[in-house]
């Protein structure tokens, strides 16, 4: 275990290092640093120094199943984003604890925007069979016909022909949202990125959200690409790759929740059945580097099926039927479902075809149906507006199961996560999406922590003495997202890891590395080792370190921070590390026990849980991995 360092200044982390400097230099380091050419340690550098968080994923009362429910347009979820109050579908006052750096207002594709025009009336849509039916059920004002219209519209998306159709109605509504994402973009302060969400074959989960670099100037170049121009990825990917060559903008698609896509994510094959290929997969991999791994669905990094010697494995599990309840969930889907296992089966389709087609970044984002990005456990307002927070939100369906009430996903089984940290180095559009392609992001389940993680053949174990990882990191090796040149005759790979506490959220716990690789058989194995942690604890007799310890008051809905640390940092090389093996390293960094969101509002409420709702969490952070390839 590696020392635990004192607080840092945080404001000085954010200013540029990625540690603050504590010490205070001696006469013989100053002489020596006056004999370099720049005294000043930050002058020069020309790598990320700033970590920005937000979230990619975002609906508003523009997505055709959220405007069923929500009534928030897409310019307060951008005012929210941004640091603003505003007012909910349910008339609640809301407010971030800080605001984000950028959002994605990704409104879904199919009939965009067409759900205001239908509330609003439009003659167009109201002579329909279908949209009068809607209209009037929507204008009830009960809660119960508006949920039983909500099901039918989402149940309607699974046709092979729109319900609603009209071009003129979504080209209006993708122009005017392009606009306010303009608008509401301010270079240096906060990015609007424009983006939408292609939402296909519904229950079996194969959503991606498309996110462009460019303004309205570049997006407005197409239309949002729905699974009624296509169910099959493939050929999101052609059309999103023949937009940039046509126009010379770019553009890339971000999948998630493979968890509920009973084993579809990240399979073997093509959409169409058949053995994936070579040409396939270079296009997967080209048009998405990035995978959201966390989100209010559910948390897809691992499953305790998969990895049962990680004790942190089972977090937030969605894991009995697809998407709509209506195909139970078997063991042999999960492979294809988490993103661990994923990263484990892109080895072996790299060995075998010549290409990795899950060789992706990590980020979270929230899926809130409610426009709004808030998925702090004390601030957290649900997947949809049919729940937003109250007395019995606990027991609302999430998702109403048709095959079997006892599948239905209740409220309490919402996550309250999660967000993207991307690290770049100005809050624009043009660096933030650029960090996104290079995969320098990690995931976050809602907790700001950050996080350093490099690796490279040069590390030694006094760099975590280091002040500065940064600087050693980027000078002696590579970061998250990043691939391991080739190794040095004799040489292991190296790690180096550091971690700084939310300082809203708990103390850290432990910082861990969790490697997959591919043996000389064609097996693929994985483990996951602690480097760093809090406290005087040593790994028992089975190499498992003891739980940090829990200080959470349920009844009260506090912590404290007594146990854990504020910052870690460690070093790891790799000691089983075969040159001729293809392997990925990424960081997992564990917060110490809080309270979860039910915690929160049982004690707001006066609820008395039933005993299976889980009341504590432990936060925590997923890095992109670093790759190694035998060269």
């Amino acid at each position: 275990m590696f020392p635990r360092f004192a607080p840092l200044v945080f404001a000085l982390l954010l200013a540029g290092p990625a540690f603050a400097q504590d010490h205070t230099p001696t006469r013989d380091g100053i002489l020596e640093t006056l004999g370099q050419p720049e005294f000043s340690p930050y002058a020069g550098r020309d790598f990320p120094t700033r970590v920005f968080f937000g979230d990619t994923h975002l609906h508003t009362s523009v997505s055709v199943d959220a405007g069923t429910m929500c009534r928030v347009g897409q310019e307060d979820a951008f005012r929210f984003a941004r640091g603003e109050e505003i007012t909910t579908t349910h008339g609640l006052r809301a407010k971030l604890s800080r605001p984000l750096d950028f959002i994605v207002v990704s409104d879904h594709a199919e009939m965009y925007g067409m759900m205001p025009q239908l509330l609003k009336g439009d003659p167009e849509i109201l002579a329909t069979e279908k949209g009068r039916r809607w209209y009037d059920m929507l204008k009830t004002g009960d809660r119960d016909t508006i949920f039983e219209a909500a099901m039918e519209i989402v149940a309607s998306l699974q046709q092979k022909d729109p319900p609603l159709e009209s071009t003129r109605a979504v080209r209006q509504a993708w122009h005017a949202y392009t606009e306010l994402a303009d608008r509401y973009n301010e270079p240096g302060r906060f990015t609007a990125l424009i983006g939408y969400e292609w939402t296909a074959i519904g229950g079996f989960n194969l959503h991606r959200n498309v996110v462009f670099r460019g303004d309205a100037s570049v997006a407005n170049r197409t239309l949002p690409f729905s699974q009624f121009d296509s169910q099959n990825p493939e050929d999101l990917w052609r059309a999103l790759d023949a937009f940039q060559k046509e126009t010379g903008a770019e553009v890339l698609a971000i999948p998630h929740n493979g968890n509920l896509s009973n084993g579809r994510m990240f399979s073997v094959e093509t959409f169409g059945g058949k053995k994936l290929n070579a040409d396939v997969a270079r296009l997967r991999a080209r048009m998405e580097p990035l995978v959201e791994v966390t989100q209010i669905k559910g948390d897809g990094e691992a499953h305790p099926f998969l990895s049962p010697d990680d004790e942190f494995a089972d977090y937030e599990t969605w894991d009995r039927a697809n998407l709509d309840g209506t195909e139970l969930k078997e063991d042999w889907m999960l492979r294809y479902e988490y993103a661990r296992e994923a990263l484990k089966t892109g080895l072996l389709l790299e060995e075998k075809i010549g290409v990795n087609p899950y060789k992706f970044g990590m980020v979270g984002s929230t899926d809130a149906h409610t426009a709004l990005a808030a998925v702090e456990e004390e601030n957290f307002f649900g997947k949809h507006s049919g729940v937003e927070p109250e007395k019995n939100r606990y027991k609302h369906l999430v998702i109403s199961s048709p095959l079997d009430p006892d599948l239905a996903v209740m409220g309490w089984q919402q996550a309250s996560s999660g967000y993207a940290a991307v690290w770049a180095r100005e809050n624009t559009r043009e660096a933030i999406f650029d960090a996104m392609q290079r995969k320098e992001t990690y995931a976050t389940t809602g907790s700001r922590m950050l996080v350093r993680f490099f690796g490279g053949f040069e590390f030694v174990e006094s760099d975590v003495q280091s002040r500065l990882p940064a600087n050693v990191g980027y000078a002696k090796g590579v970061p998250m997202g990043g691939d391991l040149p080739a190794a040095p005759a004799g040489k292991a790979p190296s790690f180096l890891v550091a971690a700084l506490k939310d300082p809203l959220s708990g103390n850290l716990d432990r910082l861990q590395i969790v490697k997959g690789w591919l043996d000389r058989r064609g097996k693929l194995h994985e483990k996951v080792v602690d480097v760093a942690w809090s406290g005087d604890r040593e790994p028992g007799p089975d190499g498992k370190l003891p739980p940090v310890g829990n200080t959470v008051n349920v009844e009260k809905a506090i912590w404290s921070n007594t146990i854990g640390a504020p910052e870690l940092i460690g070093y790891w090389s790799d000691p089983d590390f075969d040159p001729e093996q293809r392997a990925f390293y990424y960081a997992r960094v564990i917060e110490i026990p809080t309270p979860r969101w039910t915690a929160y509002e049982a004690l707001r409420f006066g609820v008395d849980m039933p005993d299976e709702v889980p009341m504590v969490t432990q936060e925590r952070a997923y890095t992109s991995p670093i790759w190694y390839a035998p060269r």
